[in-house]
């Protein structure tokens, strides 16, 4: 399958998940599934990543705004105190230099997010609100519509260092159906820990089952994390130990950019001011479309240097009426407006 078959793939199983998740059950009321793609840490990214939320601390979220908190930002808002402190006070000793803390607290400070004032030449803080415990748990959906053997081999190992190093809850490959009475995914060769999602995005009603159930994964203890593998010997090794607090770190600063991203934020990468560029529903899904080109384009192909690519005229962004500022402008504030139903308002 082409990579820009993959793409679009990847884009109606975020969209379905954001509608039907879970996949095998009814959804509970007080949890909200926020679906995002292309995330993870500096040596693993998934395709699709879901955090299940708690609906009424998610809500307490959005007192910070929608933008992502890095860990620095989560460091200081985390630790404001009620009352006025000195920040070196309030604050956990860092394992860096203080400097870099006193210039989070600066950037807190300018986002709105914390109060700050000078008091004996010293910066003092205080917190405006409490930072909720939002994130209830992480899925992380490795997306390959078709599984040839290479491909298979290939993700069998990175589906291994994910059970192993257990960031994520649960751990998922989702793969488009076929007309076998045995989906060919089964019987690849995957750690019995991830479970099998089979995907028809080209159904009207995107219908999806269940092959395989996952594991739930320790997250919230010691994970493995396996750095080498010796070639032909399957049972040796290089490992590291990840203990719980880096986890944890790492599993907020994936929540916090899934929470800013969302899965539509493709477009941020794109040229939706191309005038051949279009959004054309699949399924219940909007999906980009290249009318130059007559398909689906990817996002690593839809960039200014295509050479099908035509800057909307400037007739058509001096219209007020019916599309303001033009399609291009259009197709933005359409999704991000899809992308702040997800996020509820601060309460």
């Amino acid at each position: 399958m082409s990579p820009d078959s993959e793409f679009v793939f990847e884009l109606g199983v975020c969209g379905w998940a954001e509608r039907n998740w879970p996949p095998d059950g009814e959804p509970d009321p007080d949890t909200a599934a926020i679906v995002a793609r292309q995330l993870g840490t500096k040596h693993r990214r998934w395709d699709t990543v879901i955090i299940e939320a708690d609906r009424e601390a998610l809500a307490r979220r959005a007192h910070f705004g929608t933008r992502a908190l890095d860990s620095d930002l989560l460091r200081v808002v985390r630790n404001a105190p009620e009352s006025w402190t000195w920040y070196r006070d309030a604050l956990p000793e860092p394992d860096f230099p203080w400097r870099y803390v006193r210039e989070a607290v600066h950037r807190a400070a300018g986002r709105g997010i914390v109060e700050t004032r000078r008091q004996n030449n010293r910066i003092e803080l205080r917190r405006k609100w409490l930072y909720p415990n939002w994130v209830e748990r992480i899925v992380a959906i490795e997306n390959k519509p078709d599984l040839d053997a290479s491909a298979a081999r290939a993700l069998a190992g990175q589906i291994e260092r994910d059970v192993a190093l257990a960031l994520c809850d649960e751990v998922w490959v989702a793969t488009a159906s076929t007309e076998h009475s045995i989906e060919p995914v089964l019987l690849e060769d995957f750690p019995v820990e991830a479970g099998v999602l089979v995907v028809d995005t080209d159904d009207a009603d995107e219908a999806a089952s269940v092959a395989w159930h996952p594991r739930t994964l320790a997250a919230d203890e010691a994970g493995t994390r396996i750095t080498d593998r010796a070639s032909g010997d399957e049972s040796a090794a290089t490992v590291e130990f990840a203990d719980p607090d880096w986890k944890a770190e790492k599993r907020l600063a994936i929540a916090e950019r899934a929470y800013e991203r969302g899965w539509r934020s493709y477009v941020d990468t794109m040229r939706p001011d191309c005038r051949h560029f279009e959004l054309r529903e699949s399924g219940r899904t909007a999906l980009p479309w290249c009318e130059a080109k007559g398909k689906h384009q990817s996002a690593a192909e839809c960039a200014g240097s295509c050479p099908k690519f035509e800057p909307e005229p400037p007739a058509w962004r001096s219209r007020d009426w019916p599309i303001e500022g033009g399609p291009g402008k259009a197709i933005r504030r359409l999704l991000t407006d899809r992308r702040e139903r997800q996020r509820p308002d601060a309460k």
